[in-house]
């Protein structure tokens, strides 16, 4: 039976699926326990990402050869490595790894605006939340990936089409943000009526085939609920945080609760919750809450987060010269919100 000098040796020698670095260059093995009498082998192994199919290959590999080795059999829990050893790594990523924006060594941030239902505006923040942030001079991108109902392109009056060029898709930039939606890939404004693999597919190229460049956040409108696709979008993510849009309805921010609950269960952050449309303002000045109220800090209470703003109903105003239907201007009372909002995101995420 092998002692535990052994077994670090051996498996010393496996890769992390995703740094390309062996086990005793990560320091990925932290604990080896042996039990002589039953051949059994415990081990605890840190790799760069956790509960992908990139882990399974790599426990099956283990224990494959702890067996070769003498032990009947093999235990194994994993976790992630720190934060601290990640970002070590990042500064000795090859180019390609550091533009794989799915790899543990990428530096780009996700940001999932999420709702618990349709029509509470989440892909309105989710539009205005990426200009806001492009306008305090950060590198954004935007995927559109409420598949059946897209609607970004029309929302932020983008007119070209993205390019593609040698197997790559090139995002259409429009208002300082990098953009790319299932709008571009149908006809006429065709629904959607693909089942779960394809629309996983569609995802992953969104992530993997798109040339987004340089990029400091990347924000993803998600489908409405807990459906499948945005439960494929959390497990894809290597990590993500989370904006959670609500009205003041009681009933909107209820179900609202189940979207930040999904988000936590698949090891996702938080960041705050909107509350959209939360009052009216009449032309005397005087708001009219034609929602009700109390929905968002209700809904931050729930998930114990921070209500990063109220934004009150109303259109932004625009042009034919600058067609962009619903965002608002810098200067515009909302829009002026919505950059609050923004530098108060930047100031989370850069703690």
């Amino acid at each position: 039976m092998i002692n535990e000098q052994q077994v670090r040796e051996i498996l010393g020698q496996l890769q992390d699926p995703f740094l390309h670095k062996t086990l005793a260059e990560t320091n990925g093995l932290t604990n080896v326990s042996i039990k002589e009498e039953k051949k059994h082998i415990s081990i605890k192994v840190a790799i760069a990402k956790t509960n992908t199919p990139e882990q399974m290959t790599l426990q099956m590999k283990i224990v494959e050869v702890l067996k070769e080795n003498g032990a009947d059999s093999v235990g194994i829990r994993f976790e992630e490595l720190s934060q601290e050893a990640l970002e070590a790594f990042r500064g000795q990523a090859t180019e390609s790894e550091a533009q794989d924006i799915l790899s543990p060594l990428s530096s780009v941030q996700f940001i999932s605006i999420a709702s618990g239902k349709g029509g509470v505006g989440k892909s309105t923040v989710s539009v205005n939340m990426a200009v806001a942030l492009a306008r305090l001079g950060k590198k954004v991108g935007l995927i559109d990936a409420d598949i059946y109902g897209f609607s970004v392109p029309d929302m932020m009056g983008v007119q070209d089409m993205p390019v593609v060029k040698e197997d790559r898709i090139y995002p259409v930039e429009r208002l300082g943000v990098k953009v790319i939606s299932m709008g571009f890939f149908v006809e006429n404004n065709a629904p959607i009526v693909w089942r779960g693999p394809m629309l996983g597919k569609v995802l992953d190229q969104f992530f993997r085939d798109v040339e987004w460049g340089e990029l400091d956040y990347l924000l993803l409108d998600l489908p409405p609920g807990t459906g499948d696709v945005a439960l494929d979008i959390h497990q894809m993510l290597p990590s993500s945080k989370e904006i959670v849009v609500t009205t003041p309805h009681p009933t909107a921010a209820f179900v609202a609760a189940r979207a930040g609950a999904m988000a936590l269960q698949t090891n996702h952050e938080i960041l705050g919750v909107v509350e959209n449309m939360a009052w009216y303002e009449s032309r005397t000045g005087e708001r009219e809450y034609v929602f009700g109220q109390g929905g968002g800090p209700k809904l931050v209470e729930e998930l114990r987060t921070e209500l990063l703003g109220q934004i009150p109903l109303g259109q932004p105003d625009w042009t034919d010269a600058d067609f962009a239907p619903s965002v608002y201007a810098t200067d515009h009372p909302t829009g002026k919100l919505y950059l609050e909002m923004a530098e108060k995101v930047i100031g989370k995420l850069t703690n």
